[in-house]
């Protein structure tokens, strides 16, 4: 059973403007799933039929292997959590502390199960010290950071991040990696995020989905996917850097494997020079 699936979902905005075409998408458990595609390929609008934000036109989507209905959507909303792209849309305490407090709150917990959630979430993410802070006066990142930990202390198991790296510095898009790594390998959370900067992928995805107008167009494995450069340029994308760096290397008749991440890429060159058995 799938934590998460779609079965030939479909959506139609108001004004027949059709957003999702017959979508059809898997999340396992455990896994960390990019869904890549250039602005307006449908990504915001697919992820929020995750936890019945939206219903589908036609078609089906499944949570734990059900249809989500009124009698579960709590439950729904438990299990999937979302973080926007606009971190303002979910920040609205007096001080961020409340503001992660707010969902496990709203669960009906008793204050010592709320207390330990959210000091754990402020922990996970690095932002104990901005417990008694004002949100809204905070940077983008550290809005980000308090959006997410106020999802994670509702301890969901599906973690779905739209466009998280939206906003954030160099610093912040490593540190987001190593944090959406470690909801994995931590904690066995799955974690489905969106993103039209192919760059970040191979370091934070195990499987990846490619929207485009609405449809999936193709989907597979880091190495799958960035073997079609043909593919991704029909739809506005763009091979990563390394990858497409090792390819030149190796048409140059460098005798170097193909890699996707700055680690892999590293052995490779290093293998290919004679630096490394």
């Amino acid at each position: 059973m799938h934590l998460i699936e779609t079965r030939d979902l479909c959506y139609v905005y108001p004004g027949k403007v059709t957003a999702l075409n017959n979508i059809n998408f898997i999340a396992p458990r455990n896994a960390r799933i990019a869904v890549i595609g250039s602005n307006g390929a449908g990504k915001s609008t697919l992820f929020k039929h995750f936890n019945g934000i939206f219903r589908p036109t036609s078609g089906s989507i499944l949570v734990r292997g059900e249809p989500i209905t009124k009698q579960n959507i709590k439950e729904i909303r438990k299990f999937v959590g979302i973080v926007f792209q606009n971190a303002d849309d979910q920040i609205f305490s007096p001080t961020v502390e409340q503001d992660v407090a707010f969902g496990p709150t709203n669960l009906g917990l008793d204050e010592e199960t709320i207390h330990h959630r959210v000091h754990e979430a402020l922990r996970i993410l690095g932002i104990e010290h901005l417990a008694e802070r004002v949100p809204h006066h905070l940077s983008g990142g550290e809005k980000k950071r308090v959006a997410i930990a106020g999802v994670i202390a509702m301890e969901p198991e599906v973690l779905v991040l739209d466009e998280p790296t939206a906003g954030l510095d160099p610093r912040g898009v490593a540190d987001l990696n190593t944090f959406i790594n470690s909801l994995s390998k931590k904690y066995g959370m799955t974690v489905i995020f969106s993103t039209h900067d192919v760059g970040l992928v191979p370091e934070i995805a195990d499987y990846i989905y490619v929207m485009d107008k609405g449809r999936v167009v193709a989907s597979g494995t880091v190495d799958e996917i960035f073997i079609q450069p043909d593919m991704l340029k029909s739809v506005r994308l763009d091979v990563p850097v390394i990858p497409r760096l090792l390819k030149s290397l190796k048409e140059s008749g460098v005798d170097v494997s193909m890699a996707y991440t700055y680690t892999e890429a590293e052995d490779s060159l290093l293998r290919a020079f004679g630096k490394r058995p």
